[in-house]
């Protein structure tokens, strides 16, 4: 079974989570062979190892305070914050407090995983 994503003409509610951010979990609001958007949620000092993306990525902070490593240098990302980086750019992120933020993948060079 297929988990379902927003559909066209959905309205999608991207708010901050504020008390409900403690017990939300990660999940995937859009996903097509050209886009996914993911509303990341990452407890107080949650470490995502370096890694790449398939394709360029926006990141937009909703909420909280996060400490994204890339290009050689931490960028702080709070509310209202946002970060491109290319396809293939490597980096790592650590929630310095709980947070929440959008991750948006563009696919339209590379394959897209189902």
């Amino acid at each position: 079974m297929s988990i379902p994503h927003a559909q066209p003409g959905d309205v999608i509610k991207v708010r901050p989570l504020a008390d409900q951010l403690a017990t939300s979990i990660t999940k995937t609001l859009i996903k097509t062979s050209h886009v996914e958007v993911i509303r990341m949620v990452l407890p107080a000092s949650k470490v995502m190892s370096e890694h790449k993306a398939p394709g360029e990525i926006i990141v937009q902070c909703l909420e909280g305070d996060i400490t994204f490593t890339t290009m050689g240098e931490p960028k702080t990302l709070r509310a209202g914050d946002m970060l491109y980086l290319p396809a293939g750019e490597s980096h790592e992120l650590e929630a310095v407090e709980d947070s929440s933020f959008l991750l948006t993948i563009l696919l339209h060079n590379c394959k897209a995983t189902t």
